[in-house]
């Protein structure tokens, strides 16, 4: 048996895809972030921040800095971003940046501990190694920086040399991940990121080289143009390339809330049931390989931080995705930036007119957010555990949480017996277990613990499961 099979069974049951396919969240949070409220604002998260170490109670914290400039728009995109070649509107916002990190340094003088960073966009690489350096510096002036740290940021590979990667290595960085979505030229040109072949794979050799501790690569499928054999000679040289960990996200294709997809032409979106092929081709493709399945879209050497995570029973789910570290305060700086302090999360000003007013009167640029309820806690507890270890121990939910598991969720246990008529789940006395047909619909399977969705049963605002 092959490295993957030993570490996660899983398989893609295109028919059971088929029938079961929807729009669903991808529970980076529970509650999800369209569900904050503008009650929740700089206060309510100041009163936060200041309880966090009442009682002896130590969480140590983890930043995201969110960088939201481009050189070029990709027509795919669905990240908050600014698209523009004036330098100095960078500029600015760095200013401002430092503004926001002063006035949340003093709420964690006390315990100022950092496991975990990680820059997104945007793109971070549309700044100089001389102004990403002085960022990160300001950063550590204020927090204390763990030697054993993650420490992660995204290029694009286009805008960096291995001067540049080697500037991010010395910086402190340890983790990158890079954009690449498709070799294929028509591909590109379709969604207008063109982007040299050779030089990507010279960025991942140069981040090799200079000791980054994990590459990653992002891959979309279903995007325009893209078909199977030209899908599969991009799955080739990825594996070939050999990083650490390979995400492929499936394209969703919303025109009415991201203006850049207008420009695709739809025409040349594969049907629904290539994007299925596509997706099972990646699959077989990197298992083959000897990548294990991590979960959701998200595919790592066994040897990986997050493939050990995993068969340790410590891995973790938060806004950036899968992570290694335990639950931490995180602390969002940037123009949209989402943070979690306590029971709580919350969100910066999405547009950067409203950022920068904010800061210019001395306040934090929190626009939303929300205080969790004990309800929000268990049903969190139990989704992310489903996300992370596709098993989920009445007793230890019961346990953490003091609830009766099958009374407190009988409703939600009805309707996991319909899921395990088809095949996702095993419901045992005291476990609910995914099977390995479940594993690559675990978003239907969270569904199911869903409060908002149950209440609503709005769901065209989010992506396919699949």
């Amino acid at each position: 048996m092959s490295a993957a099979i030993d570490h996660l069974p899983f398989e893609l049951d295109l028919d059971l895809v088929r029938r079961l396919d929807c729009s669903g969240p991808r529970y980076t949070s529970y509650p999800t972030a369209d569900r904050f409220i503008e009650a929740f604002g700089p206060e309510t998260y100041r009163s936060w921040a200041e309880k966090r170490n009442i009682g002896g109670i130590h969480r140590a914290l983890s930043i995201y800095v969110h960088l939201p400039f481009c050189n070029t728009i990709c027509f795919y995109c669905a990240c908050n971003k600014i698209v523009t070649r004036d330098k100095t509107k960078g500029e600015r916002y760095l200013d401002y940046l430092a503004r926001e990190i002063a006035l949340h340094a003093p709420l964690f003088r006390d315990d100022p501990a950092v496991n975990q960073m990680h820059w997104g966009g945007g793109t971070p690489t549309f700044f100089t190694s001389a102004q990403l350096a002085q960022l990160f510096a300001l950063l550590r002036e204020q927090f204390v920086f763990a030697e054993d740290g993650e420490y992660s940021i995204e290029i694009d590979p286009r805008t960096v040399d291995a001067e540049a990667i080697m500037a991010l290595r010395k910086m402190g960085f340890n983790r990158v991940s890079l954009g690449v979505q498709d070799f294929d030229p028509a591909v590109q040109r379709a969604v207008n990121r063109i982007q040299n072949e050779a030089q990507t794979l010279a960025v991942m050799e140069a981040a090799r080289g200079a000791g980054f501790l994990s590459i990653n690569v992002d891959l979309i499928y279903g995007l325009p143009k893209q078909n199977l054999l030209s899908f599969d000679r991009t799955l080739a040289r990825v594996i070939e390339a050999q990083p650490d960990r390979i995400a492929i996200y499936n394209y969703a294709h919303l025109p009415a809330r991201f203006k850049p997809q207008r420009r695709i032409n739809e025409a040349e979106i594969p049907s629904p049931d290539t994007k299925l092929k596509l997706l099972a081709l990646a699959a077989q493709r990197l298992t083959e390989a000897g990548y294990v399945y991590i979960g959701m879209d998200h595919f790592a050497k066994p040897g990986d931080a997050l493939a050990i995570a995993q068969r340790q029973g410590r891995l973790h789910r938060n806004f950036q995705g899968y992570s290694t570290q335990p639950d931490c305060d995180l602390i969002g700086l940037g123009v949209s930036a989402i943070g979690s302090i306590g029971p709580t999360y919350s969100q910066n000003f999405r547009d950067l007119e409203s950022y920068y007013n904010a800061l210019e009167r001395g306040v934090l640029p929190i626009m939303r957010g929300m205080e969790l309820t004990a309800d929000d806690l268990v049903r969190r507890a139990v989704i992310h555990t489903l996300m992370c270890h596709f098993t989920v121990s009445k007793d230890a939910i019961e346990i953490a949480h003091l609830i009766d598991f099958d009374r407190y969720f009988a409703n939600e246990l009805g309707e996991l017996r319909d899921l395990e008529r088809s095949g996702l789940v095993e419901l045992e006395e005291r476990w609910i277990n995914v099977t390995p047909r479940g594993r690559m619909l675990i978003r239907n399977v969270c569904m199911v613990f869903d409060k908002y969705l149950r209440h609503d049963q709005e769901v065209r605002r989010y992506s396919r499961v699949i």
